[in-house]
């Protein structure tokens, strides 16, 4: 895992270099993500994930919490059952994609609510500075005395097993490190030029940080906030392993990987599928984030 300063100091000159210039840029940043065949494979693979997921009762007739003693354990390219059963005899592919919709969702939320409430915090304390700046970022300096596994896992448990609480604590890992990197990506353009010419004119705080400082770095730190997306599902699946998250029988790749961890000398390629889509999954947000922030990056 990248550490949040090597992340911050790479994401922070990723803007652009005037702000009459956005639309051109931004405009840029696409023909160069276009450009990229890695991260548009990688997104293309998202998408087509996406759409299994959404289509999920069309492309598979069977009902994924419905399970049969006497077809348990069928191996991969049974008839029927194209990537087999579970130790309940349920329908492997039909537990996958409805699953997917419960990692995504377990993975991406506590990322979304981080950046809503991390970047307004850190743009909060990197526009003003001061007692606010060091009132915010001391309370965030708090959370980085805890490894972030740990820190998840203690207050799950502590909160208890569930989804609710399995977002909650994610959340509460993901915010501080939105802080970070918000509050010096904005701490870095409340400086710029065309910033001081609108303070000069006169205008509030407010307007600038709406009319200036917003355009600016949201760019930047919405792509922090996907390199956090592959981590938030990987984290998430390990508190449903280990029986912090989701609860059974509701279908989800990390609690699929704990059912399914029995039939790893019977069947192992049918307990590895869970692990494989996590696995899948992650690497394509971490590329397609890379991809993005190479695009962003006026530099290159």
């Amino acid at each position: 895992m990248k550490s949040v300063a090597t992340l911050t100091a790479t994401i922070a000159d990723v803007r652009p270099a005037q702000e009459p210039q956005r639309a051109g840029y931004w405009r840029e940043v696409g023909r160069r993500l276009l450009r990229d065949r890695l991260t548009m494979v990688c997104l293309s693979i998202l998408l087509l994930m996406a759409l299994a997921m959404i289509c999920a009762p069309l492309l598979s007739p069977y009902d994924p919490l419905q399970g049969s003693m006497i077809r348990r354990l069928k191996p991969v390219g049974t008839p029927g059952h194209w990537l087999g059963t579970d130790e309940l005899g349920r329908d492997m592919f039909a537990r996958l994609i409805y699953g997917g919709r419960l990692s995504w969702f377990v993975g991406i939320t506590p990322v979304a609510i981080a950046f809503v409430i991390g970047s307004g915090l850190g743009i909060t304390a990197g526009f003003f500075g001061g007692w606010v700046n060091m009132m915010i970022m001391r309370i965030t300096d708090v959370f980085y005395a805890f490894p972030s596994v740990l820190l998840a896992v203690a207050i799950s448990g502590a909160l208890g097993p569930g989804i609710d609480n399995a977002i909650i604590a994610m959340t509460m890992v993901f915010i501080p490190m939105m802080i970070r990197v918000s509050e010096s990506v904005t701490a870095g353009t409340r400086n710029l030029d065309y910033v001081e010419a609108a303070r000069s004119t006169g205008a509030g705080a407010l307007t600038v940080v709406r009319v200036h400082i917003l355009p600016n770095v949201l760019g930047p730190i919405f792509v922090y906030a996907t390199t956090l997306v592959s981590v938030s599902m990987i984290l998430a699946s390990g508190l449903s392993f280990i029986g912090l998250g989701v609860k059974p029988p509701q279908p989800e790749w990390g609690l699929m990987l704990n059912t399914l961890r029995t039939a790893i000398y019977t069947q192992p390629l049918l307990a590895t599928l869970p692990g494989v889509s996590i696995f899948i999954t992650s690497i394509c947000f971490n590329l397609a984030s890379d991809g993005l922030r190479t695009a962003m990056d006026v530099r290159a």
